[in-house]
């Protein structure tokens, strides 16, 4: 079982991974490249602990305690020592494999390296290190702290060890996981996603319904918790765009291609919460 833990990127999801092994009992690494990405990041992990101790989710110590088990830095040097990695860094296969050939040099022997992608096949993030069998992928979802489930991903060499070893810890930190065994591209939420997203994107370019209505229609057609352009919103319009042309890309299924509508808004800057405006107004 992983004892140390280190988690690159101290974004969002990166930052709820590390704000959830650390309740867990696991000391954790937080590494962004940044001071200013690092205290952010932190920033968010003790505001979501005080509302926590606020519903009486949590003790006031036990936040306390379990903050004082995040260490940040902005060495990746400091991933020496963990037993595990979790790579949470920005959805492209050129930045991941830029730092898994890092993990790879500076990590010791027996670690599991593991991505929080929600689309890219692990093998081919495995392909860029000298240890494919000990990559695996634990696709957290957002936001961390509140959603149960994760997604452990095995790549073509990917070990029986590193599955079992990410599954430990993911269950762990109170997930339930689910084991997918082949990694195609967007592996099975995000393929299902992104082909139920893609399709409501184009009703809606066409003029079949409305926003509001397509939503109203999977939420009460289907007992889905979010219609499909909600979860876009909440997601991000950008993140599922690259979502779902890396699902495209790998098996050319015209599903997954985003349509122009998905594309405009990213351009536009139209990014969903995040930014204020996604097909619906946040402000």
């Amino acid at each position: 079982m992983a004892q140390q833990v280190a988690v690159i990127g101290a974004g969002l999801m990166g930052g709820g991974i590390a704000q959830v092994a650390a309740v867990a009992g696991y000391d954790v690494v937080l590494r962004d490249v940044t001071p200013e990405a690092l205290e952010r990041g932190l920033g968010t992990i003790r505001t979501s602990y005080a509302k926590f101790v606020e519903k009486g989710r949590m003790q006031a110590d036990a936040a306390e305690a379990a903050l004082a088990r995040i260490t940040t830095t902005t060495d990746l040097d400091a991933v020496a020592d963990a037993d595990l990695v979790v790579e949470a860094v920005f959805e492209t296969l050129e930045v991941k494999a830029g730092v898994f050939r890092e993990l790879d040099r500076l990590c010791k022997d027996g670690a599991v390296l593991a991505s929080n992608t929600s689309a890219i096949p692990i093998t081919s993030i495995a392909a860029t290190t000298s240890r494919p069998e000990s990559v695996v992928g634990t696709h957290f979802f957002s936001p961390v702290p509140m959603m149960k489930l994760c997604e452990v991903v095995r790549g073509y060499k990917t070990s029986d060890e590193a599955i079992a070893v990410a599954r430990a810890f993911a269950e762990g930190v109170g997930k339930t996981v689910v084991v997918v065994n082949r990694d195609v591209a967007g592996f099975v939420t995000t393929r299902l996603i992104s082909a139920l997203a893609m399709e409501a994107v184009r009703l809606l370019e066409s003029g079949v319904a409305s926003a509001e209505d397509i939503d109203t229609a999977c939420r009460l057609g289907f007992g889905h918790a979010m219609g499909p352009l909600e979860t876009i919103d909440l997601t991000g319009v950008d993140i599922m765009l690259n979502a779902a042309s890396n699902v495209y890309a790998d098996t050319q299924d015209e599903t997954f291609a985003p349509p122009e509508l998905l594309r405009r808004m990213v351009a536009a800057g139209d990014l969903g919460r995040k930014s204020g405006r996604g097909f619906y107004d946040h402000g």
